[in-house]
């Protein structure tokens, strides 16, 4: 469960180089490797919430409220920018990453405190959120023009050939590839969503546990409010609505066990990817944004009827061994 890059993952990213070759066979130009680092750039912030969606889905837990905690970071974080534009740019993402961690807790203690279903929960913060931008901004945008250079140069600037942005996504991907197979806070996350009751018995403490789930989460949706909106030099209401939904799509595709307790980082990350080909992909080739929308749908049902069978047979095996012993 804790290798990087399980054998179910390893098929995927096989799946996305055929997809890369049938793409390339109608427009050579897409899979250039100048092409293929704005895809990875344009699927950047997907990389970074997919991969505190699964600390949370792991845990046998879900956050929907993601794409609106990035919305209100991205907004209170801009209208900062306006009213004091030389504040220096590393204040401003730690001003993100707290807030959307702050929202984060939010979200942890009700599931941890209270008891209510994480879907609840996150579905009510989810509009509370968005009904917090349009009063802090009532309802106006924030343009390019409003923001100063620094803050919306900084994701686009270019170092070792990558944007930073692009060096964001890779450096959270280290990052977690480390804190989930080194940590006890990692291995913690895969003990509560394989088995809490037994997770109890070792001393860990379920609620408090998928309340840091929550934390991280929401920290890196904060930190993708600001990428987000310095990338594309405007903050409004309804910004990245819908998101959420293909977060979830990333990590269920990528081998997220929605029962918690499997998956992996390179999972979540092949399966940002895949979603992020397939968005770049079908207009370069002429086909209409639907068959994006069915693509990825019939990805979930491939995945997660994966994930289905896969469980049955550990499950007979056990039975099996079991069985033998006797």
């Amino acid at each position: 469960m804790t290798r990087f890059i399980p054998v179910r993952e390893t098929i995927l990213g096989g799946a996305i180089l055929v997809l890369l070759l049938l793409i390339s066979s109608r427009f050579a130009g897409f899979v250039a490797p100048s092409n293929l680092a704005n895809v990875f750039n344009d699927t950047a912030p997907l990389i970074i919430l997919a991969l505190g969606q699964m600390v949370v889905i792991l845990t046998r837990c879900i956050d929907l409220s993601v794409a609106a905690n990035l919305a209100l970071t991205g907004m209170a974080v801009a209208m900062i920018n306006v009213a004091m534009p030389g504040l220096p740019i590393p204040v401003i993402i730690a001003i993100a990453v707290l807030l959307g961690a702050i929202m984060g807790a939010i979200n942890g203690v009700l599931v941890w405190k209270l008891a209510i279903p994480p879907i609840v929960v996150t579905l009510g913060t989810m509009t509370i959120f968005r009904g917090i931008i349009f009063l802090i901004s009532d309802g106006k945008w924030v343009n390019s023009h409003e923001m100063s250079p620094a803050f919306t140069d900084f994701p686009r600037m270019v170092l070792l050939g990558l944007p930073v942005l692009s060096w964001a996504a890779i450096i959270t991907i280290i990052l977690f590839g480390i804190m989930m197979a080194r940590t006890q806070f990692g291995r913690s996350i895969f003990a509560v969503g394989g088995n809490p009751h037994a997770a109890v018995y070792t001393g860990i403490d379920v609620g408090r546990t998928q309340f840091w789930a929550f934390v991280v989460s929401g920290a890196l949706a904060g930190l993708t409010g600001y990428l987000w909106v310095s990338r594309f030099a405007v903050a409004y209401v309804d910004i990245a609505g819908g998101f959420e939904l293909e977060v979830v799509a990333a990590c269920v595709i990528g081998g997220i066990s929605i029962a918690g307790g499997v998956g992996s980082v390179g999972g979540a990350v092949l399966g940002a990817i895949f979603l992020g080909v397939v968005k770049n992909a079908l207009p370069v080739v002429n086909i209409s944004p639907f068959w994006q929308l069915a693509i990825s749908g019939s990805a979930i049902l491939i995945a997660v009827a994966f994930n289905a069978r896969a469980g049955r047979t550990k499950g007979r095996i056990i039975l099996k061994e079991a069985e033998a012993t006797q």
